[in-house]
């Protein structure tokens, strides 16, 4: 931890960017060469949007008092169940792809993933999301049989797929933040 009050990574890269851990501690990722110096004066001018991100990140933790029980977890889990067929044989035929293995799981940070052989995984909070936003992590996972990757072609096809895809992935970066942060520890 820097004197300034944050985490410094420094890399080959060739810009500055800044995020925020979980637990409120700013992290930047610099060039090898750019002076501290610049460095600082970058993390003071993000000051104000530093404050944002830690105040929501303090309502986050409030909310986690609330924690999910296992039984919670378990009924989500099985309302997944049964909504995802529908979404996941629509989509398939849409996009012409076919899948592999399917499972929910409870996780921390994802909301989906799609292995190279066509395994899904979906987490199983997405049963408390909207209708739209578990539809677009079915089309974002099976998109992926097409394209293994997050480029201008993949996002092609979940725009093409879902349209209104810009919204859902707002709403997981927002309100998927407060159910993520129900899930308890351990």
């Amino acid at each position: 931890m820097t004197d300034t009050g944050y985490i410094l990574i420094r890399s080959g890269r060739k810009t500055l960017s800044l995020s925020v851990r979980p637990d409120g501690t700013a992290e930047v990722h610099a060039p090898y060469r750019m002076p501290v110096s610049e460095i600082d004066a970058f993390v003071r001018s993000k000051a104000d949007w530093l404050a944002k991100v830690r105040a929501k990140l303090a309502s986050t933790a409030e909310m986690a008092a609330e924690a999910y029980s296992r039984e919670d977890l378990r009924r989500m889990a099985k309302e997944l169940k049964t909504a995802l067929p529908g979404l996941l044989d629509r989509y398939a035929r849409l996009l012409g792809v076919s899948y592999g293995r399917v499972a929910i799981r409870c996780q921390k940070t994802r909301w989906g993933s799609c292995s190279s052989k066509g395994n899904l995984n979906f987490n199983c909070l997405l049963a408390e999301a909207p209708d739209s936003v578990l539809a677009y992590v079915v089309a974002h996972e099976l998109c992926h049989r097409k394209e293994m990757n997050h480029s201008k072609r993949f996002w092609a096809l979940v725009a093409g797929v879902c349209p209104s895809y810009k919204d859902s992935v707002r709403w997981l970066k927002t309100e998927g933040q407060v159910l993520q942060a129900k899930v308890p520890r351990g």
